[in-house]
């Protein structure tokens, strides 16, 4: 009742009848008309009864109700339906700004973003002089990982991670099976890479989380971090990547130093892995 009372019938496309009206909102019946559903069909539906409902129904009741893309997921677990893959808000989109802000906040430590298809899209000076991030250069974190030489020369943990890595990107791709952008990040590194090619073919799903790092970093040595995949409610086609140094090697001493004037002027992009 209380998502009916939001939307008026001039919303909805309907006359609002005047004084005369006294449901605020929709009627059960015109949501019922508008969702091409019967009228006890959907007052058993909100009345939470054990009926038989299909995706296609409750997508029209979301959009007839303007549910947000969180009500529409919740109305899929009430109905007892597998949720679908979070969206995008349209007034959402453009948070960059923002984001950026957000991993600045975690100097002197390495953070950036990543949409889903592991492209990176924002990252803090911290990235750029330890992970080799680079301006006005479009890069892709999973197939830096298996094809850029310096990248894996001086990355001490890439055996160990490798496995791990294609595990979680095809965790996040099963959720999208024909979404042609990760087929295409696909396609580029079984073209190139037979190690990357025999670790996709075992299929292994692991969700994002925590990956251990070790870097042979070319100004300070061995850095040993732990970097933390987080996605975000409110941007499910992004996800921020923290890497917080370990209580090992001074590593934590050695990003202070990086991130000084001193540091800076002597490790200018260099890729660690």
């Amino acid at each position: 009742m209380s998502r009916r009372a939001r939307v008026t019938p001039a919303q909805a496309g309907l006359p609002d009848g005047g004084a005369r009206r006294r449901t605020p909102g929709l009627r059960r019946e015109e949501v019922a008309v508008l969702a091409g559903v019967g009228a006890s069909w959907y007052q058993w539906l909100e009345q939470g009864r054990d009926i038989s409902v299909s995706p296609q129904v409750l997508d029209a009741v979301a959009r007839v109700l303007r549910l947000s893309n969180a009500e529409r997921r919740h109305l899929y677990v009430l109905a007892g339906l597998n949720p679908p893959v979070p969206e995008v808000e349209p007034g959402k989109r453009d948070m960059c700004e923002g984001l950026q802000r957000v991993i600045d906040a975690w100097m002197p430590y390495p953070a950036h973003i990543m949409d889903l298809y592991y492209n990176c899209v924002l990252y803090n000076d911290a990235a750029a002089t330890v992970l080799g991030m680079r301006p006005g250069i479009t890069q892709n974190c999973l197939i830096d990982f298996f094809t850029d030489p310096m990248y894996r020369s001086r990355s001490l943990s890439w055996e160990q991670n490798a496995r791990t890595v294609v595990a979680q990107f095809r965790a996040v791709s099963s959720a999208r099976p024909d979404d042609e952008g990760f087929q295409q990040v696909v396609a580029r590194l079984t073209a190139v890479s037979p190690e990357f090619t025999e670790l996709w073919e075992r299929r292994d799903i692991e969700e994002p989380g925590q990956i251990r790092k070790e870097l042979d970093h070319p100004a300070v040595g061995l850095l040993c971090l732990e970097a933390s995949v987080m996605r975000m409610p409110v941007r499910p086609d992004l996800a921020i990547v923290l890497h917080t140094p370990l209580d090992e090697a001074n590593t934590a001493g050695k990003l202070e130093w990086l991130a000084s004037p001193e540091g800076r002027r002597g490790a200018m992009y260099p890729v660690a892995g």
